[in-house]
């Protein structure tokens, strides 16, 4: 990793919210920045005394930043997003504020979509619950663990065909998998069939991945309608968030036997997952780790670092998605 360039005199940076340690030593030790602090009393505190210096935040998609605190930050020029999702940020008041923000796009695709075959194949084939199977002592004492469902030459729709829904159909390619997918609108270039709609998308597979990203306009996308749709022989995958899925009416099929399993990497109320998915073996559940190895969160780092340097030489971003109102 390289080492960034120290913050000029006039710019004050700040940490929002918890980022990885190296993240964090960078910021304090090269940047100087300040940690917003929890607690609300604190943080009133901090805002009046300082609110006005901050020039740049660090951020994630666990934090986000929202327009109260734009509001208490008048020289705010940028927020750095450590992470693809930004939906706890809000874009438009940054928008309508010339505020710019910036993610940390391509670097992670891989590895997400690596993670959201893993669960497929996992709900699938019950990997866990075989190994757990085995942990408890049952193969010798109940027999074989019960037959399965096969993964390749398996109808499966996407829900976002960008880089991590284009990754995931490349990757389902070689497992002989029929691809379809929804967005907004169709892509010109993609070979795979468009569906206009995410329940006719669910109707028409066997197995329903989620890829989109999260906010206002995809909230509860995947409702009970989709999951019906989807039917009690079909699976559920989601590595995007928690708020693209109505994460009730997941729970109510699964437990009720409407829906044959789910692969989740994220929850709607994160670090809490529901409880009634604890005990089921038809579901997998992973703590939010799609991203969660060595190489992508280095690369990540690197890439928050780039954003905030470029934007304390010049007043742009590498990777915006809102442009700073004007370079400095």
């Amino acid at each position: 990793m390289t080492t960034p360039r120290h913050t000029p005199s006039d710019r004050t940076v700040l940490q929002v919210g918890p980022l990885k340690a190296t993240l964090e030593k960078t910021l304090s030790e090269t940047y100087g920045a300040y940690v917003l602090p929890d607690e609300a009393r604190e943080r009133s505190e901090f805002l009046s005394t300082h609110g006005a210096e901050i020039t740049a935040v660090v951020t994630s998609g666990r934090s986000g930043v929202d327009a109260d605190l734009m509001q208490a930050l008048p020289k705010l020029g940028a927020i750095v997003n450590f992470g693809v999702g930004y939906d706890t940020t809000d874009v438009d008041a940054a928008s309508e504020r010339g505020i710019g923000v910036s993610n940390t796009p391509d670097v992670l695709t891989d590895c997400v979509a690596d993670t959201a075959v893993g669960l497929m194949i996992d709900v699938m084939r019950q990997f866990s619950a075989a190994d757990r199977y085995v942990r408890a002592g049952k193969w010798p004492a109940t027999g074989n663990f019960p037959l399965t469902h096969q993964v390749s030459n398996r109808r499966v729709g996407i829900i976002g065909l960008g880089r991590i829904g284009s990754a995931i159909a490349k990757r389902l390619n070689a497992f002989g998998c029929t691809i379809s997918y929804h967005n907004r609108n169709p892509k010109a270039d993609s070979p795979y069939a468009y569906v206009d709609s995410p329940v006719a998308l669910a109707a028409g597979v066997d197995v329903l991945v989620v890829a989109a990203a999260g906010g206002s306009g995809t909230r509860q996308l995947v409702d009970a309608d989709v999951i019906d749709a989807l039917g009690s022989t079909g699976y559920l995958v989601n590595i995007a968030r928690g708020s693209v899925v109505d994460e009730a009416a997941l729970v109510d099929a699964l437990t009720n036997g409407r829906l044959a399993g789910a692969g989740l990497d994220v929850f709607t109320d994160e670090p809490n997952v529901p409880a009634e998915l604890l005990a089921l073996d038809n579901v997998v559940l992973l703590p939010h780790v799609g991203s969660g190895t060595v190489e992508t969160r280095a690369a990540m780092e690197q890439l928050t670092l780039d954003n905030l340097d470029e934007f304390l030489r010049s007043g742009r971003l590498v990777t915006p998605v809102v442009e700073p109102a004007m370079a400095v």
